[in-house]
């Protein structure tokens, strides 16, 4: 059905939901999300109590961090997709919702995920970032599967000692920055800057600072109130990474001479592109793969000797034919290609978006229409639209094989990248530039494990910003 017509048979609605006595209400809304109820509780009960999937709503961190922390929540597949329809919303200082850090966490800039595709600046930065990943692709598999054989080395290292356990996190985050780093800066190995082996936690904490106020650190509950109070009063003041975060803009300014001199030719001042490019690296890169790959393992590993069975199958019969691994052999694996789609989409890395509506609006649900007045926030919970049972079917279990045959017709309904899993970022959009290059490095991860192995075993937990993993088990591959 064309999309007028069907709105035309939507019933237009008020939306639901208040915002409760100001102050008091967004504090109300904050603890029910962080303490009472749990964030996907939070939203389910709204849906249950107001009986729509576009409700009124507060979002944390609300006062004092947030001016103003009222949103249009939406909570179905339907609703959401228009986040990313930029003629009709702005993306204007949103990327962490209702609040934004100082600029001085990037050096007095307001990096590209902060602009507004309407903002010039923005085309030209994006424009650099696509055309130099672009510029790189060909080192992709090779670099990828360097940092992942040290990895899998560490992994087995631990296994072997006392504990005979692995801390599959910590590992696989040195793995993404080392990865990064060496891209961006003509392969040079972070450890002979003057980052040595830092790299990982000087980002961790720099992240840290930032987003903790989106956050709760997981302690028990008679500390709920004090943490609350404590990181989500006040925003962290930049200087507390100013040391840590002058060595990384160092690190990448005297090695990823190549990368600056490119964007120099660009049109972008050398310290604005640096800046620019630390926050990709950092923000982007490596915070997103850091806790794709834990995500990743989780699923997989959840699932069992039978799925690890049937992707070894697949992966070596491939490569053997393909005479190794490469891009072409990646395509083949049609199994492999199904469960990183339905990792993305069962479990998004970065369950939120947001955006103001750039002029008044219809928003419509599975059921209803709604108008939404400009300036108004929308926020969008990504694991309900891509987990919306009104699109797939069993929508809340992992099915490995979604996604092949005729099912490569729903990744249309695959979201984590701030799009379509159907479209291609661009310097006119929002979508992360780096897309494509998740997915391949997701599957190159699974190859290269069932290349090495044949089954595993772990332990999760979840954790303030994702799955915590620990590897338990590996057994080594009986064929190859």
């Amino acid at each position: 059905m064309a999309s007028s017509d069907r709105a035309k048979q939507l019933p237009l609605k008020p939306i639901p939901g208040s915002y409760g006595l100001p102050f008091f209400g967004a504090i109300c809304d904050r603890h029910n999300y962080f303490y009472h109820q749990g964030r996907d509780n939070f939203f389910a009960t709204k849906i249950q109590n107001l009986h729509s999937t576009v409700i009124r709503t507060n979002m944390p961190p609300g006062p004092f961090i947030s001016s103003d922390p009222r949103v249009i929540a939406l909570l179905d597949g339907a609703s959401f997709p228009i986040l990313f329809d930029n003629s009709k919303v702005e993306k204007l200082d949103v990327l962490d919702g209702t609040f934004m850090p100082s600029t001085k966490f990037t050096g007095g800039y307001r990096v590209c995920a902060y602009l507004d595709t309407q903002e010039p600046k923005h085309s030209v930065i994006k424009s650099f970032f696509l055309t130099l990943l672009a510029a790189r692709k060909d080192s992709f598999v090779p670099l990828f599967r360097s940092c992942l054989q040290d990895s899998f080395i560490e992994i087995e290292d631990q296994l072997s000692g006392k504990n005979a356990e692995a801390d599959f996190n910590a590992v696989l985050s040195d793995a993404s920055f080392n990865f990064i780093f060496r891209l961006l800066c003509d392969n040079k190995n972070p450890s002979q800057t003057n980052l040595g082996s830092q790299g990982p936690k000087l980002f961790d904490t720099w992240l840290l600072l930032q987003l903790v106020p989106l956050a709760t650190l997981g302690l028990p509950k008679i500390f709920n109130y004090i943490e609350d109070f404590l990181i989500r009063t006040l925003p962290f003041p930049a200087c507390f990474t100013k040391s840590g975060y002058k060595k990384l803009y160092e690190a990448f300014r005297t090695s990823a001479t190549t990368v600056l001199d490119e964007a120099e030719k660009a049109g972008l001042k050398r310290s604005e592109a640096c800046h620019n490019l630390v926050f990709m690296a950092g923000f982007n890169a490596y915070g997103g793969l850091k806790n794709q790959f834990p995500v990743v393992m989780k699923w997989v590993g959840l699932c069992g000797k039978k799925l690890h069975e049937e992707l070894a199958s697949e992966i070596r019969r491939v490569v053997k034919e393909e005479g190794g691994v490469t891009v072409g052999a990646l395509e083949r694996m049609i199994l492999v290609k199904s469960v990183v789609y339905e990792v993305l989409r069962i479990e998004p890395t970065v369950p939120y978006q947001y955006a103001r509506a750039r002029e008044d609006l219809i928003v419509q649900s599975h059921d209803a229409s709604f108008e939404v007045k400009k300036g108004e926030m929308l926020f969008g919970y990504q694991p309900f639209a891509t987990k919306d049972s009104r699109i797939f079917e069993d929508a809340e279990v992992f099915m490995p094989r979604r996604f092949v045959g005729e099912g490569e017709k729903m990744l249309n309904h695959v979201l984590w990248s701030n799009g379509r899993e159907t479209e291609e970022p661009s310097a006119g959009n929002k979508q992360c530039p780096g897309k494509n290059l998740v997915v391949l490095l997701c599957r190159l991860f699974l190859v290269d494990l069932f290349l090495r192995y044949d089954t595993f075993e772990l332990e999760y937990k979840a954790s303030a910003f994702g799955a915590g993993v620990v590897v338990k088990s590996l057994t080594k591959a009986s064929t190859i």
